[in-house]
């Protein structure tokens, strides 16, 4: 029994050793490689580029059509109540007719209305049609009329000289003699800043006197209620010239005397004319 067991292990031992591959020393081993079969990807229907494709004609279509419909040319603009200018004056300040709106510049826009004498200063701003272009202007005000060769205007306080746009009783008139030739009346005109200054000041020390002249010598004057007339210059200082006049006419009116003139125009050196009497 033992010696069958024995013969059978020996020949199980024999078997298990040729059972292997024999392989060659020499040889290198082959590295096993692992196949992946990939399984073939199916279209799912979407495609981008044709996303891109319609977003790009679409954004062309948006842009043909903003060029060519006439409600992104400009033929009016939105103004918030004007005092004095009207919004068809405005507009054509602006200058802007038929302009597209892609074309139109708030900044230019502005430039140009501060070219007209009455604008002092513009706000503006673009929006969608109808409203496309909005303004909003600060006009300059008056400040007394000047009116010189047969034609009136305005001045602001800067001397600046704007058309007259209404009747305005209520402002100082001042007559400028025909020998004036320093500022001729234009849109670029400009009177010197003193004589509106001293006429601002006569206007409120002398609530009776409604006109004055205006010479380039002997500056602002008026006729005064005994017939003579008054020349006061220019500037900021008229209250003392008035003093000054004030004085000199109760002098002369107390000896009789009828002048022609009275010159304060150098407040250092006062004289006066006389017509009769001593």
């Amino acid at each position: 029994m033992q010696a069958m067991v024995s013969t059978r292990q020996r020949r199980e031992r024999r078997e298990r050793q040729y059972t292997g591959v024999l392989r060659d020393r020499r040889l290198p081993a082959v590295a096993e490689t692992v196949t992946v079969q990939h399984s073939e990807e199916r279209p799912s229907g979407f495609s981008w580029r044709l996303v891109s494709f319609a977003l790009v004609l679409l954004l062309s279509l948006v842009l043909v059509f903003f060029y060519v419909s006439e409600s992104f040319y400009v033929r009016s603009i939105s103004v918030a109540q004007p005092k004095y200018l009207t919004k068809e004056e405005i507009f054509a300040f602006a200058d802007i007719a038929n302009l597209h709106i892609f074309w139109v510049s708030p900044q230019q826009v502005r430039a140009n209305l501060l070219r007209s004498p009455s604008i002092a200063d513009a706000r503006v701003w673009l929006s969608w049609p109808p409203h496309m272009v909005n303004i909003v202007v600060e006009e300059r005000e008056p400040s007394l009329v000047w009116e010189q060769g047969g034609t009136a205007v305005w001045l602001d306080v800067q001397g600046r000289m704007m058309a007259q746009r209404q009747d305005r009783p209520d402002l100082l008139r001042v007559i400028a003699d025909a020998t004036v030739q320093d500022s001729p009346l234009g849109e670029a005109a400009r009177v010197d800043p003193q004589v509106v200054i001293g006429a601002l000041q006569l206007r409120d020390l002398l609530p009776s006197v409604t006109m004055l002249r205006y010479e380039s010598v002997r500056g602002l004057g008026f006729v005064d209620t005994n017939g003579w007339t008054v020349w006061l210059g220019t500037g900021a200082n008229m209250r003392e010239k008035v003093q000054i006049y004030q004085t000199i006419a109760q002098s002369i009116a107390a000896r009789g005397i009828q002048a022609g003139e009275i010159n304060v125009s150098n407040p250092d050196a006062p004289y006066y004319t006389v017509m009769w009497g001593r």
